[in-house]
């Protein structure tokens, strides 16, 4: 059984609960405490206290890692010279490195033989620096419920307009199946069949402009720059004079809006790093190397 299927998401709730912390669950089974990280660090702290055997060290910085006679680890730090027969390398990644992430568990992987993936940021904004970021910057602070996707993957969540690009959960989670100059799609109506909501609109109110009864959809701000990307020459066309050919059309263009960003947010705001340490060459039931005995690879 792996470790993660003896330690499941249930007991890490459930030591929650012991500790009478407040939570509340979010979309998607998202959970978040109601007083900030702080409760889960003194939770941490406090169970480490009860072992009796847990020791931190702060203001302490790793130099060096090398290994003794195949039996023996030696860690030299900024305090002191450490010496251990099992090492635990739980560095984090390169995300938001004001966290206190490094790079120094990838090169202690390499040096000790490991396999390790290019890196990159996850979970990461998109930024834009053509037309489309001049919208988000006037968009800025509007949200709503898309599907984003390309050939990969597809997520429908929230979608965030910053003055920098695309954010918002849809964005996050894309990021993570996005590579450097592909672009993707934006369905802005994805609970909605367009073309057949403006065809009956046409014979409701045929004397009604497109983006007037596009707005009872979703915000009016948002309407405006979506005209302004995709039907500009109908802007002041009632929508009976328009046929349903291009009724169609319009709504193919916004239920499958193509963007391609120039880039991420990278690593300062990313949530995760993607890449890193084979976890093929790494234990699933006890997380430790399969090249060396007593070396260890935990967390991000």
């Amino acid at each position: 059984i792996s470790a993660l299927s003896r330690y499941s998401n249930w007991d890490f709730i459930g030591l929650v609960c012991d500790y009478g912390i407040a939570y509340e669950e979010r979309k998607h089974g998202q959970l978040f405490t109601l007083n900030g990280s702080k409760d889960i660090l003194n939770m941490l702290l406090a169970e480490c206290d009860k072992t009796k055997l847990v020791n931190i060290k702060t203001d302490c910085e790793v130099k060096t890692v090398k290994q003794i006679d195949h039996q023996l680890f030696e860690v030299q730090s900024t305090h002191a010279s450490f010496t251990c027969e099992s090492l635990v390398i739980a560095s984090g990644g390169l995300s938001i490195p004001t966290l206190g992430g490094s790079g120094i568990g990838y090169e202690l992987a390499k040096q000790f033989g490991h396999q390790v993936f290019s890196t990159r940021a996850g979970l990461v904004p998109f930024t834009f620096s053509d037309q489309f970021k001049e919208i988000t910057t006037r968009l800025s602070g509007n949200a709503l419920e898309v599907t984003l996707s390309n050939d990969k993957n597809s997520f429908t969540e929230a979608l965030l307009f910053t003055h920098r690009g695309l954010s918002g959960p849809s964005s996050l989670q894309l990021s993570n199946y996005w590579q450097a100059g592909e672009s993707f799609q934006i369905n802005f109506f994805p609970t909605q069949d367009l073309a057949d909501y403006l065809k009956q609109k046409k014979q409701q109110q045929p004397k009604v402009l497109l983006r007037t009864l596009i707005a009872e959809l979703t915000a009016k701000s948002i309407v405006l720059e979506l005209q302004q990307l995709i039907w500009p020459h109908y802007a002041e066309t009632a929508i009976g004079q328009l046929s349903d050919i291009q009724l169609e059309q319009i709504a193919v263009q916004l239920h499958g809006f193509v963007v391609k960003p120039s880039g991420t947010e990278g690593y300062r705001t990313a949530e995760v790093t993607l890449g890193g340490v084979d976890t093929a060459e790494i234990s699933s039931k006890t997380m430790q190397s399969q090249k060396v005995k007593g070396l260890y690879f935990i967390g991000e």
